[in-house]
């Protein structure tokens, strides 16, 4: 007899995309939303703005999800080894029925702390002026030496050096080794950079007799923020601004931001790109040194041919001095008949003058005669007018007294004195008896 089983006791046949929500669901409640550390592996970013990644550490992995949103207010580029933490919801990918987070805010494991160390020495020395670009100085454009700090076991180092002999193998470098990560990177780093301004010194300063350095590169490869902790060190940045030459900060990539970049003379964003900026291709400069003195020679030649010309012309002259005293001969002779046309010009000209002088003259003469005879009577007859004997002959008289003195006045006509009255055929004696006044 065969058992029959107990439709009460059968499991439930789940629907494939039922059971995923279900899941789902229960994933929702009993733990979103979910903060998980871990190491990125598979990072990829699609052209839609999502990234996407795994989550692992030595006991499992986890598939993540970030999406465009999310992603776009990242700070950092996160990149495969680099050990985060999220913050996001678990769900289910029921197309695949893959276990995914959702992840909706990311950042460096243990970043917070020493984020929030960084910001506050980067104001501090921001207000000391440490950052100011007045106190920056330009790359020289042909360094004497170049000096190198980094670590001699770093990447870094080769890719420096591989640029430096592709681009200028004649310039001497200096390298200071110094460790680069760890704490007592800071420390060797100090070390190496006064070692290196040694060189950087005087010119009569013995370790400069043979090599003088222009230009320091202060470099090495990318990393966390923990591994290029080394380079946001308060001491290591003031001895940075020490420096007598222009320092140049190439370190980690174009994402990351040291103390160090800030307070360099020029930051680079990669050890390699630090390298070119101080050393022009040789060629570069061959090529303007063959054009200059191309452009010398040219000068010189047009310079040559100029006076050559002037020797030419002075040869020609020379040779025929004839040719010259002819040509000044002739102007000589230009200058004598003008000379000579002038004078008679002039003699001529008297010579008209006076033999019209000679025609006017005696006419002249008659009329100035008559002119100045005629003003004579005219002065005659108005001076006869004016002579008082003409007035006594009308019955007037003339009053003067004793002494001669006219008299116009009746107040001058005292009683009793004597007066003379001249009339027209002589003179009468008078005496004032009594004067009246009109």
């Amino acid at each position: 007899m065969v058992d029959t089983p107990n439709p009460a006791l059968a499991p439930r046949i789940w629907p494939v995309g039922a059971l995923c929500r279900a899941i789902a669901d229960a994933l929702e409640a009993r733990f979103n939303p979910v903060a998980v550390r871990g190491e990125i592996s598979g990072f990829s970013r699609a052209s839609s703005g999502h990234c996407y990644f795994n989550l692992k550490d030595g006991q499992g992995q986890i598939r993540c999800a970030m999406f465009r949103r999310a992603a776009s207010l990242l700070d950092f580029a996160p990149r495969d080894g680099e050990l985060v933490e999220v913050r996001g919801r678990l769900g289910v990918y029921e197309p695949r029925g893959d276990l995914q987070l959702i992840v909706e805010s990311m950042g460096r494991a243990g970043q917070g702390a020493l984020f929030e160390q960084f910001l506050r020495l980067k104001a501090q020395l921001e207000s000391e002026g440490l950052f100011d670009p007045a106190r920056k100085r330009p790359l020289p454009p042909l360094p004497r030496g170049i000096g190198v700090v980094t670590s001699l076991g770093a990447a870094a180092l080769h890719d420096v050096v591989a640029a430096l002999q592709r681009r200028v193998p004649h310039i001497p470098v200096v390298l200071v080794p110094a460790l680069v990560q760890g704490a007592a990177a800071p420390a060797e780093l100090v070390k190496a950079l006064l070692n290196l301004y040694r060189f950087a010194q005087a010119e009569s300063a013995p370790e400069a007799d043979s090599v003088h350095i222009d230009a320091i590169l202060l470099v090495r490869g990318g990393g966390s923020l923990e591994d290029l902790w080394a380079f946001n060190d308060e001491q290591l940045a003031r001895t940075i601004c020490q420096s007598p030459v222009p320092v140049v900060s190439g370190v980690g990539h174009e994402t990351d931001f040291t103390i160090a970049d800030f307070v360099a003379d020029l930051r680079a964003p990669t050890p390699t790109a630090a390298a070119e900026l101080v050393a022009q291709p040789r060629d570069v400069w061959l090529g303007a040194l063959a054009l200059a003195g191309q452009r010398l020679q040219d000068a010189a030649l047009r310079q040559l041919d100029a006076l050559g010309q002037r020797l030419d012309s002075a040869a020609q002259r020379l040779g025929r001095p004839s040719s010259l005293v002819a040509r000044q001969q002739w102007k000589l002779g230009q200058q004598a008949q003008r000379l000579r046309y002038a004078a008679l010009s002039k003699l001529q000209q008297e010579k008209t003058h006076l033999i019209a002088q000679k025609v006017d003259f005696p006419a002249g003469v008659q009329t100035a005669l008559r002119q100045r005879a005629e003003r004579l009577d005219r002065a005659d007859r108005s001076l006869a007018l004016l002579d008082p004997l003409l007035v006594l002959q009308r019955g007037y008289a003339l009053l003067r007294t004793p002494l001669g003195m006219p008299i116009t006045s009746t107040v001058q006509a005292i009683a009793g004195e004597p007066l003379l009255a001249t009339l027209a055929d002589g003179e009468v004696a008078l005496q004032v008896l009594q004067a009246h006044a009109n």
